[in-house]
This record gives structure tokens, sequence and C-alpha cells, in this order.
């Protein structure tokens, strides 16, 4: 065992190829090293050390990689005409408010979550706005912001030093 040396080892590591004798050598090794144990299917391996375990891998990689997209392609609700119809008239909309809406294609995850609406009431939008503050790693999500509310005052409860929530304020 490459990490206590004192037993036979009995398992190999999939990530790093370490030795192990049991399960607590395992989950030291994983400790000490930062190993997380799940084989890299992307690793490089040369010509030379190229076996048919390697060839049988890349193949079921590659199944597990197509099964993905026709999974993702077949999402209902994406490719449904009542879909394509609100976008359609949800660009409509901001196009005639003198708004450059772009969207993501299909299959992306932040336009599977994306909220937002339009009012034909109020003739007004209500977006789904992400914040990101960068220099401390914060973000947050807010879904139905008013088209008239001001920036000033999206970000109030986030960066005002009376008004904002002193631990949110703090991050």
């Amino acid at each position: 065992c490459e990490t206590c040396s004192e037993e036979e080892a009995k398992y190999r590591c999939p990530r790093c190829m370490k030795y192990s004798c049991s399960l607590l050598c395992v989950k030291k090794h994983k400790l000490a090293l930062s190993c997380n144990g799940v084989r890299d299917k992307t690793a490089f391996v040369s010509v030379n050390d190229f076996t048919d375990l390697n060839l049988l891998s890349d193949y079921r990689f590659l199944e597990d990689v197509g099964r993905t997209a026709d999974a993702a392609a077949r999402y209902p609700t994406m490719h449904s005409p009542a879909t394509k119809k609100l976008l359609y008239c949800l660009r409509n909309k901001a196009r005639r408010c003198n708004i450059d809406l772009r969207t993501l294609p299909v299959g992306f995850t932040k336009r599977r979550e994306n909220s937002t609406t339009f009012n034909c009431m109020e003739k007004k939008f209500y977006w789904h706005l992400k914040l990101v503050f960068p220099h401390c790693h914060a973000e947050y999500t807010l879904k139905g912001v008013p088209d008239d509310k001001t920036l000033a005052d999206i970000l109030k409860p986030y960066i005002d030093p009376v008004e904002s929530d002193p631990v949110v304020c703090q991050r």
C-alpha cells in the first residue's frame, strides 16, 4: 500500500494509479493528494501505452457524448412551437422598444433558466437578472425585475451602506 506501507495493496485509484489496501487508506489518499478518485476520461495516452482497454474506454466516452447530445436535441420544451412563438413575440416586443435582445442557442442551461417576460397589459418587461460581483465571488439572481426600475434601485439592497443587509453588504 502506497499510503500506509503496511498491508498488501488490493485497490488502485483510477485517477492517479496509486495502490491502496483498504477503504481507510483510500480516504487518506484522497485527502492527502486532493484526488477525487474519478478517472480522467480525456487524459492523454501515448501510442506506446495505448491498449484495447483504452480503445474501449474512448468508444464508451464517445457513446456517452452522443447520448447526451441526442437527449439535448429531444428536450421537449426547447423545440416546441409554443416556446418558439413566445420567444419570437418577446424579440418583437424588445425590437419595438429599441432593445437589442439576444438569446442563447437551444440546449444552454442559462436559456432554460431565463424567466424574462413581457406583460402586454402594462407594456412592460420583467427581466431575469444575474448580478455578479467578481471581486468577492458573489452572485445573486433576481426574477421579475420591472424595466422601469433603475440600476441604483436594483443595487441598493447589495451596496447601499444604510439600506442594505449588513451581511450581504459586507460580502
